[in-house]
């Protein structure tokens, strides 16, 4: 399969693109971005004492954006930076050497371009690598990169680090429904929820008022806690407008996903948003999907539906809910 660092080097010599990515008029970021006064994705500060405060900030958060960016979150910049180090180090590694964990017919995990065979429209701009790393029953040491050699060691520091974040994000996110702390978390899962860890590589990009680096979706996790590199590129629809979400050094995007807007019965939003890419630049993320396990039934918690507030949303296995938006069937 071609690999997008490849159709890159070419398209830098002719100075254009494959017509394959090139998007519709109503999705290039060239003539859909709002580039008036935006508002500004929300900052939260985990550092804050007054933890009533921490939780009607993220409430009003997730109501009105679906994502928002904590900063004093406990995970220590080291850890953050040895993550991005082996990652770049990967990608910037020959194409053979990556092909050693290329993903595989039936596979989420693994090195690629796209996510399935059936994917129509245009191209994403993007290579990526997917692979779990929590808990560790889930883990699979096939489709981590044996190059760099400290790559394992970055990943599992890194997620040591995450995983009280999580509890705490899924807490305050609970307690701000009215409900008890540990329920959000217990109806995803709890300590078998599942940490999928996803690399995206966007290359530099001849033509980025044409192409996504992803296009518009919400994800299909609990929560997503991603970290990028120095490059802007995230974009976020607020307001009928995709606008540039800025993001500040050392900070930590969270996105509401699917599953909690699904448990929530809508209170909380998940959020739709997309990836631009850069002319001269090569923008990387490192997005981690907070998963519930396969045959975790998600529906809307009771507390949240009454005759006057049906549920919005079917209740379904995670498994089945994954499949069809992965292949774009209605759920």
């Amino acid at each position: 399969m071609e690999r997008l660092q490849c159709v890159t080097s070419v398209s830098k010599e002719a100075k254009t693109i494959p017509v394959d990515f090139i998007r519709s008029a109503d999705e290039q970021p060239g003539i859909t971005t709002s580039h008036g006064p935006v508002p500004a994705v929300p900052v939260i500060d985990m550092a804050n004492t007054k933890h009533d405060q921490i939780i009607d900030e993220i409430v009003k958060a997730s109501q009105e954006w679906g994502i928002f960016q904590v900063v004093n979150h406990g995970i220590p910049p080291e850890a953050i930076q040895q993550l991005q180090r082996v990652g770049k180090e990967f990608f910037e590694l020959p194409q053979e050497e990556k092909e050693k964990v290329a993903m595989v017919p039936g596979q989420l995990e693994g090195y690629g371009t796209k996510m399935t065979n059936k994917q129509e429209g245009p191209k994403n701009w993007v290579d990526f690598l997917f692979h779990n790393i929590w808990p560790p029953s889930q883990i699979n040491h096939d489709f981590w990169p044996k190059n760099p050699p400290e790559y394992r060691n970055a990943n599992e520091e890194y997620v040591k680090h995450m995983i009280p974040l999580v509890d705490q994000l899924l807490e305050y996110l609970s307690l701000g429904l009215g409900l008890d702390g540990n329920v959000l978390k217990a109806a995803s899962g709890g300590d078998d929820l599942r940490y999928l860890l996803k690399i995206n590589y966007y290359p530099p990009c001849p033509c980025p008022d044409m192409a996504l680096g992803v296009s518009a979706h919400t994800d299909m996790s609990a929560i997503t806690l991603l970290v990028p590199n120095e490059v802007q590129g995230l974009q976020v629809f607020k307001d009928d407008h995709w606008i540039n979400a800025k993001y500040i050094p050392n900070a930590m995007i969270i996105h509401i996903g699917d599953q909690i807007e699904i448990l929530s019965n809508g209170k909380y939003k998940g959020v739709l948003h997309r990836t631009t890419v850069k002319k001269d630049e090569t923008r990387m993320s490192w997005p981690v999907f907070c998963e519930p396990p396969p045959d975790t039934v998600i529906g809307p918690l009771p507390q949240f539906v009454s005759d006057k507030n049906p549920a919005k949303f079917k209740a379904k296995k995670f498994k089945d809910y994954q499949y069809c938006k992965l292949n774009k069937i209605p759920q």
